[in-house]
């Protein structure tokens, strides 16, 4: 099945049929940055995971790993990378969040010869803490400035020398949701100098189209995950690892090794090969059964990157058309100014009450966000225009009586 775009911009939107169970119709779920409704389907997947553990016990796992595989397929597709895990060139590790891949990755990179990372001050908090913290350790970190997402891409390829064990950034900021552009040329950079290249592609995947090849990628790692624009839910997230990587991370579970278990060496630590080295141990599959079907409801439905950012961009232009109509005190409330063909799947506004104004928001069932004095509405394919209107004529309400 398909949609026309103006079919989601209607009232009621078609697709808000299929997520009953989160009443997409009944509040103005702004939050499709952070963490989008699960259709109706994903309730099928978490049954069929009681189901199996029920039917088949301790030889469940079988079923379970034919999930992983469906989810690491739904992925790859979405970063333009679904020919390379089917030929073998590229392969995908699964966990639970981001950070658990990332602190593996980090545990695999050669830091006692090469003691230097190099990112963005502009990172999610999982990788910006943790990088914190191995600064305190005495590891090298070089930050550059991330306020205008033009210059990050050359800023770290001049960051790079033989001293980086790796490069770490986004292809979208998640504080303010502009895309970054010339990854590539960073990237490219990297390798010449020996440094691996890593991208959270965490605010891309699923709403800005993204073909890792055609970006210039293909050396990269990837790493995402679903509970925002795939509505996965909690639990799904990937790091995508190029051809003819032979990482050792320190920080392993049994199953990095689970491939040749009964041949594993004695006084040894055996790895599988490309991402199964980043392999954890035994974990809750549910999450997996879930994204399954949903991987499924949104191929069988149309929902492509390409269809969704045309959505997300209808959104958000009309987010900020509306904002500006309502011409509040730019002291109160105002709108950054820039090319919203740069923007995510979000908008975002400054407020130094951004916090008061969530909440006040919340209490009219009109769910958004804030970091700081960024408030940071997300629409997502379910809400209809009307309600998107409703949703900033709330919040010029609200502004108004600050």
């Amino acid at each position: 099945m398909g949609y026309r775009a103006e079919e989601l911009f209607e009232e009621p939107n078609a697709l808000a049929r299929h997520y009953s169970r989160f009443r997409v119709q009944d509040r103005i779920l702004l939050t499709g940055h952070s963490h989008q409704a699960w259709p109706d389907y994903a309730r099928e997947g978490q049954l069929a995971a009681w189901d199996d553990a029920a039917r088949l016990t301790d030889d469940k796992w079988a079923a379970a790993f034919a999930q992983a595989e469906r989810v690491e397929r739904g992925f790859a597709e979405r970063l333009g990378d679904g020919e390379s895990l089917r030929r073998g060139d590229s392969s995908y590790a699964l966990a639970s969040c981001v950070h658990d891949l990332l602190v593996r990755f980090l545990s695999a990179l050669p830091l006692r010869g090469r003691p230097k990372l190099v990112t963005t001050d502009g990172e999610f908090h999982s990788l910006r803490r943790q990088l914190t913290r191995l600064e305190e350790e005495g590891v090298e970190i070089v930050r550059v400035r991330s306020e205008e997402p033009d210059g990050i891409a050359e800023a770290l390829a001049e960051a790079v020398c033989d001293r980086t064990a790796a490069v770490l950034a986004s292809s979208v900021l998640f504080q303010s949701g502009r895309i970054v552009p010339g990854l590539g040329h960073a990237c490219a950079a990297s390798r010449r100098c020996g440094a691996e290249f890593v991208v959270d592609a965490y605010h891309q995947v699923n709403v800005v189209p993204f073909d890792i090849h055609s970006e210039g990628l293909t050396e990269a790692h990837v790493v995402g995950g679903g509970y925002k624009y795939c509505q996965l839910g909690e639990g799904n997230c990937f790091l995508r690892v190029p051809a003819g990587r032979k990482p050792r991370p320190v920080i392993t579970g049994w199953f990095a090794e689970f491939e040749r278990l009964e041949k594993a060496p004695r006084g040894g630590v055996a790895y599988g090969v490309g991402a199964a080295a980043y392999g954890g141990a035994t974990y809750d599959p549910t999450s997996q059964y879930r994204a399954s079907r949903v991987f499924d409801f949104l191929d069988d439905e149309g929902l492509t990157p390409t269809f969704l950012r045309q959505v997300s961009q209808h959104q958000v232009r009309l987010l900020a058309r509306c904002f500006d109509q309502i011409d509040l005190d730019p002291e109160t409330v105002r709108r950054p100014q820039h090319d919203l063909t740069s923007q995510g799947g979000f908008l975002v506004l400054t407020a130094p009450k951004a916090a008061e104004l969530t909440q006040q928001l919340r209490q009219r069932e009109v769910w958004v966000d804030s970091r700081g004095d960024a408030l940071r509405l997300g629409p997502a394919p379910y809400l209809s225009d009307r309600q998107i209107r409703d949703a900033i004529g709330q919040l010029g309400e609200l502004a108004r009586t600050l």
